[in-house]
């Protein structure tokens, strides 16, 4: 049986320019999907699948990040006071234990390999999961990261969530080269980040949920750059597959790339359709719209 995986790091460092004006004062990571900000969709994602701690990745001005994930007094007072027992329980059920959570800073924006570096101390000599915070993905059942333990329990090693794009879409996103399927899981054989158009090695591409052994800190220690002038996680991995197995799982769900506006304005629509309170009124004001 592999190691217990029990911690899960959130890179929530990002400047969030692509949602300009929004994220001026704001984290873009606290956006709302409905009437939950991005990052706890996320969170809950881990929760659901038994993370137990917390490792947030910070830059400057993410405090709001710290304060979401905390308690709030006043607050908590003026609802009592007012009898608002939902809203509290509600506040109270999101609320990690205390020593649960953790932040540390990533000074620079030096690349997602950089910002996973970061956690090395807090994550130690453990395998962990990595979710990055602006793909949500809406499953009919079990989580996304959930449906990754399920196969890291049997087989070990790494494991990537992959998903298929149309062909012509493929260029825009890391792809997994894969072997032979056994069911919705593929051993990996290669990466590679934007591939030429003809040279893609399969449509699967990148999710952005991962769980990585402990030994891909010692390849991102090196800090070696790559695309774009930042340490790429991908570098780190293709090192790490030549001495470990890594699997790619094509996960039941969808998923929505909400740092784009398209991707976000998508997953408000859908997000809010699965909640019975709000499917008839937000279908009869898409027909208006529409």
């Amino acid at each position: 049986m592999p190691a217990r995986v029990r911690k899960a790091v959130f890179p929530v460092a990002g400047l969030g320019t692509r949602f300009l004006p929004a994220t001026k004062a704001m984290p873009k990571e606290m956006l709302t999907v409905v009437d939950r900000p991005l990052i706890q969709h996320v969170v809950d994602e881990a929760r659901a699948a038994g993370i137990e701690h917390f490792v947030f990745v910070t830059g400057r001005n993410k405090g709001a990040i710290e304060d979401h994930f905390d308690k709030q007094p006043e607050l908590e007072e003026t609802l009592a006071a007012r009898g608002k027992t939902a809203e509290l329980e509600a506040l109270a059920a999101d609320l990690p234990e205390a020593g649960c959570v953790s932040f540390v800073r990533q000074q620079e924006p030096l690349g997602l390999g950089h910002a996973v570096w970061c956690a090395r101390d807090i994550i130690g000599d453990e395998p962990f999961a990595l979710l990055l915070p602006d793909v949500l993905v809406q499953t009919p059942g079990k989580g996304c990261l959930a449906q990754m333990l399920d196969v890291y329990d049997k087989h070990g090693g790494n494991i990537i969530a992959v998903e298929p794009v149309p062909d012509d879409q493929v260029k825009n996103y890391g792809v997994a080269a894969v072997g032979e399927a056994d069911g919705n899981v593929f051993p990996i054989t290669g990466m590679v980040e934007k591939p030429a158009p003809g040279t893609e090695p399969s449509n699967l591409t990148i999710l952005g949920r991962y769980i990585l052994q402990p030994e891909i800190f010692g390849l991102l220690s090196e800090q070696e750059k790559g695309a774009g002038d930042e340490i790429q996680l991908t570098d780190s991995m293709l090192a790490l597959l030549a001495k470990q197995p890594f699997y790619a799982v094509e996960y039941e769900g969808r998923a929505f790339d909400c740092g784009s506006k398209p991707g976000f304005l998508a997953a408000n629509i859908a997000y809010a359709l699965e909640r019975p309170e709000l499917r008839d009124a937000v279908l009869a004001e898409i027909k208006k719209l529409i």
